[in-house]
């Protein structure tokens, strides 16, 4: 199963240790493992560009969508067996302890049935 881990920037979490920020050891163990296919840093809201598409024109403004305390500090593109399997690896994840991370399996194109409603029917909930 592949999953987006999106890495989220949360002023309410544990204050940041520069000493105890083990990302390098994180990012050589899962890549290694062939867990992590990719990942990286992203630039903070105040670079972003929001694109629409309204009445056939463009849009591209300045900033997020919205506002918020909270944002997508960076990603990972995990590979795992199961969710607990990227659950284990998101949480030895810094950003678990300095910010929150976020885990999203993909939901290929060619798929048209939500996954977690074929799992409730399945189990007959």
């Amino acid at each position: 199963m592949q999953f987006m881990m999106f890495v989220v920037h949360d002023p309410g979490a544990e204050p940041y240790v520069p000493e105890q920020d083990n990302i390098a050891e994180w990012v050589a163990g899962t890549t290694a493992s062939g867990t992590r296919i990719t990942g990286d840093r992203l630039r903070p809201p105040a670079y972003a560009t929001t694109v629409r598409v309204r009445g056939g024109k463009v849009l591209a403004s300045d900033g997020p969508f919205a506002e918020a305390k909270e944002w997508i500090a960076g990603f990972d593109l995990l590979d795992c067996a199961s969710l607990d399997e990227a659950v284990a690896i998101a949480a030895r994840h810094p950003m678990a302890r300095f910010g929150s991370i976020e885990l999203r399996p993909f939901w290929p194109l060619d798929v048209e049935e939500d996954p977690r409603r074929r799992n409730e029917r399945e189990s007959g909930a």
